[in-house]
C-alpha cells in the first residue's frame, strides 16, 4: 500500500482540480489572541469551507476523476461526519450516487448535512462493529468505489491543497512559520499540509494534535511503529476519533513531522467558546484542538509564529450551547 505516495506535484494538480470548487479560505490573525499568547496566531479557517471542513478538498479531487458513465454504481464512504459530507457533496455535484456508514453516536447536523447531500446513510456501533468492513461490503455489494476518509493517495494529495494555500498566505504576508498545529485523526490532513510545507517552507515544523485518550499518532511518531487507541469512543471530538494511524499517511509522516500534542475535553471546550467569543468562529470539537493546544499553553508560542487549522465548524447545535454556557471563559478559574 505504501509503495506508490503522493508527491509534491501530485499536490499541485489537486489545487487545480478543485479551483472553482473549493474555497479559498482565509487566514486569519487576532490581535487579541496575539496579545494573550505572546506570539502570532495564524488560523486557517476551514470551518468556512465548503460542507463546513476541509474534508471536501479530498473527496472533490477523488471523486471528480471518476467517470460517470463507467461508475454509475456512484461511491461508498465511512466517516464520523466531515468526510461523510465532502464525499455526499462530490458524488452530488458529478451526478454519482453515495452510501456512507456512520457511527450512531454522530451528532445529528452532520447525519443530516450528509442526507441533504441525496447520499443514503447506514449507521453502526463504534465499539462493536467495523466500519471498513461494512463499506467494503457495500462497496462490493452495488459496484461502488470505496473512498476511504484518509488512506487513500488522491484524498491526501486534495488536503495538501490546504497547505499550499497556507504556504502562498504565509507568504504574501512575508510571514515564516515556526509551526504547524493540524488537528490530527488518521493523518491525512497532517501528510498533506506536511508535505506542502517542506517544499514551500522547510523551516515550519509541522506537528498532529489530538484529544487525550485518542493520541494514537503522537504515541507512534514517538515509538517508530502505528500504535493503536485503546478505546474508539469517549471524547467530544467525534471527528478524530480514528483507531490508528493510516498506513500510507504514517509512511508519510514519519520523520517529517514533529511530536505531537494532546489536549483534553475541558481544553478544548474552552477553545470551541474562545473562537466563538473572541474570533467570532464556530468551531466543532475536533476542529478546535489545535486553538486548545495554543490556549491551553501546550505548545510555548511566545514570540513566534504559529499556524494552526479550524477544521471543521459542524457542531451539533446542542453541545454548542451548551459549550457556550458551561464552558469556562479563558483566563478564567
Amino acid at each position: 500500500m505504501t509503495d506508490k505516495l503522493p508527491t509534491y506535484k501530485d499536490i499541485e494538480q489537486a489545487a487545480l482540480r478543485i479551483r472553482g470548487r473549493a474555497i479559498l479560505t482565509p487566514l486569519l490573525e487576532n490581535v487579541q489572541l496575539n496579545q494573550q499568547v505572546g506570539g502570532r496566531v495564524f488560523i486557517k479557517a476551514e470551518c468556512l469551507q465548503r460542507t463546513g471542513s476541509f474534508k471536501f478538498r479530498g473527496a472533490w479531487n477523488c471523486i471528480s476523476q471518476l467517470d460517470p458513465q463507467i461508475n454509475k454504481a456512484g461511491v461508498v464512504a465511512y466517516s464520523s461526519g466531515n468526510h461523510a459530507q465532502g464525499v455526499a457533496a462530490a458524488a452530488q455535484l458529478m451526478g454519482l450516487p453515495a452510501l456512507i456508514v456512520m457511527p450512531e453516536d454522530t451528532p445529528e447536523i452532520k447525519k443530516a448535512n450528509t442526507k441533504s447531500y441525496g447520499a443514503e446513510v447506514v449507521t453502526y456501533d463504534r465499539a462493536r462493529e467495523s466500519r471498513e468492513e461494512i463499506a467494503n461490503h457495500q462497496a462490493q455489494r452495488r459496484g461502488a468505489v470505496l473512498v476511504p476518509p484518509f488512506e487513500h493517495f488522491d484524498i491526501i494529495a486534495g488536503q495538501g491543497t490546504c497547505g499550499l494555500e497556507i504556504a502562498a498566505q504565509t507568504t504574501a504576508q512575508g510571514i515564516v512559520l515556526d509551526h504547524m498545529l493540524v488537528n490530527c485523526s488518521g493523518g491525512g490532513l497532517l501528510a498533506g499540509i506536511a508535505l506542502a510545507l517542506s517544499e514551500n517552507s522547510p523551516a515550519t515544523r509541522v506537528h498532529p494534535v489530538e484529544p487525550q485518550g485518542f493520541d494514537d499518532y503522537g504515541r507512534s511518531l514517538k515509538s517508530g511503529k502505528r500504535e493503536k487507541n485503546e478505546k474508539s469512543s469517549g471524547s467530544i471530538c467525534d471527528a478524530l476519533l480514528t483507531p490508528a494511524p493510516g498506513e500510507m499517511t504514517f509512511a508519510m509522516n514519519k520523520g517529517r513531522v514533529g511530536d505531537g500534542y494532546a489536549v483534553s475535553d475541558a481544553e478544548t471546550e474552552q477553545a470551541v467558546r474562545y473562537a466563538f467569543d473572541v474570533l467570532k468562529l464556530v468551531i466543532e470539537p475536533g476542529g478546535a484542538v489545535g486553538l486548545a493546544a495554543v490556549l491551553s499553553g501546550k505548545i510555548d508560542v511566545r514570540c513566534k509564529c504559529i499556524g494552526i487549522i479550524a477544521s471543521g465548524g459542524n457542531v451539533d447545535p446542542a453541545s454548542f450551547a451548551r459549550i457556550l454556557v458551561e464552558a469556562p471563559q479563558e483566563g478564567s478559574k
